[in-house]
Formats: C-alpha cells, structure tokens, sequence
C-alpha cells in the first residue's frame, strides 16, 4: 500500500517538482536504504540461508544469469533465477516489473523468502546499476559477483561514467568469488582501485590472457556473436568456480536456446531473417548489428529498427545513430519509451548521429515514429536474403507514452507484418 500511494505521488506534479530538488543520494539514504532494511528484516533475511550469485554490467545480464542457472539445473541442482525479466523457481515463472531495473526490495525479499521456503540452495540475481545504487539488493548475500561489462548507459540518472562503474562494484564487496571479464575497461578498476583481500578473482576472456578463454576451454553454443562468447565464458567460469563438471558445462552451453527477446527469430516462412533483440545501449546495438551483418548472405541487406528511451541519457542517441548508419544498410528510427518527451525531437536527435555518417533520408535512414508502422515498413522493405533487426524492446510487454504503460509486443507485431506481407 505504502509503494503504492508512493508511485502515485511520484508521478503527481507536486511529487515531481519536490523530488527534483532532492539529491539522489538522499533519496537512497532517506528512502531506499531503510525500505531495503525493512524488507529484509520483514522476510526474516532469507538470503543467510542461500547461495547467491550477481551478475552485473551494461550489456549480457540477463542472458549470462539466465546461462548460469541453466548449467546448474543441467547439472542436477536445486538453483532459482531472478532477472530483470522474471524469477523461475522450478516450473513456476513471476513476472519481475516493467522494463530493466532490478525488483523493489519488498518484491525481491519475497521472492527469496518463497525460495528458501521451497527448500532452494542456490540463486543467481541480475544486479542493475540503479538496484545496488539503490540499495535495493540490500541483504542478497552475494558470495560469487559477475561483471560482464561496462559501457555507458544510464548517466541520466549516474551523471559520470565513474558513478555508474562504482555503482557497479558494490556488487562485488565482500563476495568469496569475484568473476571479471580480462577484456573490459572494469577489469582494472575492480581488480585494483576495488581489490579485496578476502575475495578470489577468476577471470574470463577472448583478446587478452585469462583463466577462461575459448582455447583454455572449448565449447560450442547455439548463441550468435562474439558478445555471446562473453557471455557464455562468464558462465563457464561461474559454473566451474562451483565444481560442475567439464563434461556437464560444455552439455549445457551447447544445449542453451535463445531466450526472449535476445536475438530471438521470429519466423513465419519468410525468404529473409527477423530477429527481436533488446539492443538499447550503444555497445549493444554495435554488437548486434556487427553480427548480424557477418550473416548477410551476398547481395543482402541489413535493416534495423530502434529508437531510444525519453527521460533516460541523451547523450547516447547521436551515438545510436552514428553506428546503425554505419553497419546497417536502412534504419528506421522509431518511438522506444518516450513518456514524457516529444517521440519526433528524440528520433531527430538520433538523427543527427545519422547525419554524421553521410546517410540521407530517404536513402540510408527513415523517421517513423509509430513503432508498429514502423516495423511493418522494414518488413515490407525486406526482400530475399534480407536480415530485419529490430531493437529496443526484446522481451517488454509494455511501451510508456506520457505516464501510462500500454500494452506491447515487438514480437506480435512482427509476426503480424510477416502474415500481411505473405498474403
């Protein structure tokens, strides 16, 4: 009740106006931290009785989670998930909340509480920036910390890429086992500037020397692009940290499908691909299309649809833009959360990334601010051997306009256009 009445206030202009002159970090102090408190002394600090596995970063949370908990139910053991997506404790699957933060300390502390009750022994947890900054996860008994990466996402709220790096490595206070990709620019940070004498460093890679690279420990997975071998590592090293077996490991990356809305195909007989991914981050979109491109079949063309989140970092979309023009061959720039912004001022803020690669409109990029229009203006573009990616959303069942969260489904509407087009 209390939550509630506290959104709506929030969301009130009067609540507006006040909590723009309150510091974040009084906020957290003030509020987060001593509703994180009340949680966890509510539902009797559950995680004493778990073994609790973070994964943090910008880019690969939720796959790298979702990877971990599937080796270790591969593996015959008792292991719970909590993403951004959703919690799967057996064969049950909560819904976790809109969009990508981690859960409100009264959902989480329940969600563990029901786990332990269940006679669970293990959880893997994705970590946001804003949830440790947030002190959200306050109580979540983390003994194996994960970092998959750290590009620049979130400085609307974080202002500096150091804010947000250190948000990042709260993570990794006290832990037994700290799990560092060798090849990021956190490595050094963590493993210095952070360094604990109590927790163990263990370290994955593919460009530079490290405990787990894909020579050290062949595998083979179903998973597209070299961000995915990051991702699969990352579990590996995980996995192996907690005694699973070689043999059980490599089984249970090659047996990994893709999960909703991270690279996710959609076919309905088309001559030419779909996928549905989550891609909203500079770094993400780069990686995503750079595999997907690799792809293309001679003679085929790259087409991505995306936008970029209103009241979220501004700084990033130029930069959105700039790649998409320079490794897609068309990109429609369309609505992605624009609450309370102009949907048109954010696609020509994109834009003007565009721009800057030479690209002409009507030629190299296209505004359509109606998600689905546009959607089913670059399935209706597409031809034979033609990859459609469209980015932003992946798994979301919901799209904010103004303050009101409307149902949506990148995947429905895709589907949609590929039956209108094959009529």
């Amino acid at each position: 009740m209390f939550k509630k009445l506290w959104v709506k206030f929030r969301h009130s202009s009067l609540g507006g106006e006040l909590r723009s002159l309150i510091p974040d970090f009084l906020v957290n102090l003030l509020f987060h931290l001593p509703m994180a408190v009340l949680a966890t002394l509510f539902y009797q600090y559950p995680a004493k009785s778990l073994k609790v596995i973070g994964v943090t970063g910008t880019d690969g949370k939720t796959t790298t989670a979702t990877l971990i908990h599937h080796l270790l139910v591969g593996a015959g053991k008792k292991a719970a998930l909590i993403t951004t997506v959703s919690a799967k404790i057996g064969a049950e699957e909560i819904p976790t909340g809109f969009h990508i933060t981690s859960p409100h300390p009264w959902k989480l502390q329940s969600l563990l509480k029901k786990i332990v009750d269940k006679g669970y022994e293990l959880v893997v947890l994705e970590a946001t920036s804003h949830g440790l900054a947030q002190h959200r996860l306050l109580g979540s008994n983390f003994q194996i910390g994960v970092m998959t990466n750290v590009t620049r996402e979130h400085l609307d709220y974080h202002k500096t890429y150091e804010n947000y790096l250190a948000a990042k490595a709260k993570l990794f206070k006290g832990v037994k086992v700290a799990v560092l990709n060798r090849d990021d620019k956190s490595f050094k940070y963590l493993i210095t500037d952070h360094k604990s004498p109590n927790t163990k460093y263990v370290t994955y890679g593919i460009k530079n020397k490290a405990d787990f690279t894909p020579k050290s420990f062949k595998f083979k997975t179903k998973l597209l692009g070299e961000y995915n071998q990051y991702n699969c590592l990352a579990a590996i090293t995980v996995a192996s940290s907690l005694g699973l077996s070689e043999a059980k490991i490599k089984q249970g990356i090659s047996s990994f499908k893709e999960i909703e809305g991270r690279m996710e195909a959609i076919d309905e007989g088309q001559d030419f691909q779909v996928y549905i991914d989550f891609a909203h981050t500079p770094n993400a979109l780069k990686q995503v299309l750079k595999t997907l491109k690799a792809q293309l079949s001679p003679g085929g063309k790259l087409i991505a649809v995306f936008g970029c989140a209103g009241l979220r970092d501004r700084e990033k979309r130029p930069l959105m833009g700039e790649i998409a023009s320079k490794l897609a061959d068309r990109a429609i720039l369309t609505a992605e959360d624009s609450r309370t912004e102009d949907v048109n001022e954010i696609i020509n803020q994109i834009a003007v990334g565009c721009q800057k690669s030479e690209g002409v409109e009507g030629k190299t990029f296209f505004k359509t601010p109606n998600r689905a229009e546009a959607i089913r203006f670059a399935i209706k573009k597409a031809k034979q051997d033609d990859i459609v990616v469209i980015c932003g959303k992946g798994h979301e069942k919901s799209m904010c306009f103004g303050k009101t969260e409307h149902p949506w489904s990148d995947q429905r509407e895709a589907r949609r256009a590929l039956k209108e087009k094959n009529v």
